[in-house]
């Protein structure tokens, strides 16, 4: 070889080997067909090794291209990573950003989070989308979703924030005195429990943990609601169990209105995360809300 190849070249044959077509390559790559074909031609001339096979019909890598191109797909994604890690010293972020999440969260945000992302970057806008279900966050138009790690679904990039979370059963200690408090999550089929439906319609069922033991219950009572902080209320108010984040108890339970049950069932688990799709041409938006986010999220999230 008596010249390295170029980058647009090696990006070139990186290309057709992916989509196995000159013409989707050259949609990628902003080229003509012909453009293409002619860098293609010059590499394999330069490096003397045929890297294509080329019919009327088809294109395909040859062992040799094969073995080229799955050592370049790692140096270019790398290169491509480093140049947009560069391009944010020049990019301003400007725009909107939208982001989907439930209520408790967006209200941690607000407190810290926001305030600082603003100030920050003055150029921005954050729509904040508040609501119970869980939606598709590209087929609904969002940047990034804030969710619970159980509900992040597994093919987005995950950034966790604030620790872990607890859910706890709670009761006021009127009904605790006219009934006697569970000691296993069996034993709330004979309580009269406060129902959470979920916004897809679907009622919530509880779930607990103890030495590796995991329980999930579907519990009786008379009471639907679709809001935890009147789920708090309603328990305080003496109308059954409820099971509810401890952020959302705590307040009650420092009064004296509502006390724990079954406290050795509710483990901690893992907390918040704002996810979005792809690792690859991440809104510098975005980016600048997830710096934000991790040096000033909120440091406890149960």
């Amino acid at each position: 070889m008596n010249e390295r190849p170029s980058l647009a070249e090696l990006d070139a044959l990186a290309a057709v080997a992916l989509h196995r077509s000159f013409r989707k390559a050259a949609d990628e790559l902003q080229l003509s067909p012909s453009s293409l074909s002619h860098t293609i031609r010059a590499l394999e001339a330069r490096i003397g090794v045929r890297l294509l096979h080329r019919t009327t019909r088809s294109v395909s890598a040859t062992e040799a291209g094969q073995r080229l191109v799955a050592r370049l797909q790692p140096v270019l994604r790398d290169l491509d990573l480093a140049l947009e890690e560069v391009d944010r010293f020049r990019s301003r972020p400007s725009g909107t950003l939208r982001i989907n999440a439930s209520e408790g969260p967006a209200r941690m945000l607000l407190a810290t989070v926001v305030p600082a992302f603003l100030a920050r970057h003055p150029e921005m806008s954050l729509d904040l989308v508040t609501e119970g279900r869980l939606v598709d966050i590209v087929a609904e138009g969002f940047d990034a979703g804030i969710r619970l790690g159980e509900a992040v679904p597994q093919d987005m990039v995950a950034v966790r924030f604030g620790g872990t979370v607890r859910f706890v059963a709670v009761a006021s200690p009127a009904y605790l005195a006219d009934h006697e408090a569970p000691r296993t999550p069996d034993d709330l089929a004979g309580h009269t429990c406060i129902r959470y439906r979920l916004r897809s319609g679907r009622l919530f069922r509880w779930e607990f943990a103890r030495h590796g033991q995991e329980l999930t219950v579907e519990v009786p009572g008379p009471l639907i609601l679709d809001h935890v902080e009147l789920m708090a209320d309603a328990a305080a108010s003496g109308l059954g169990i409820a099971y509810v984040p401890e952020r959302t108890a705590q307040p009650f339970v420092a009064a004296g209105r509502l006390l724990t049950v079954l406290d050795e069932w509710c483990p901690r688990i893992p907390g918040l995360f704002l996810y979005y799709p792809g690792h690859r041409q991440v809104p510098p938006g975005l980016r600048a809300f997830i710096d934000v986010l991790k040096e000033t999220g909120p440091a406890a999230a149960g």
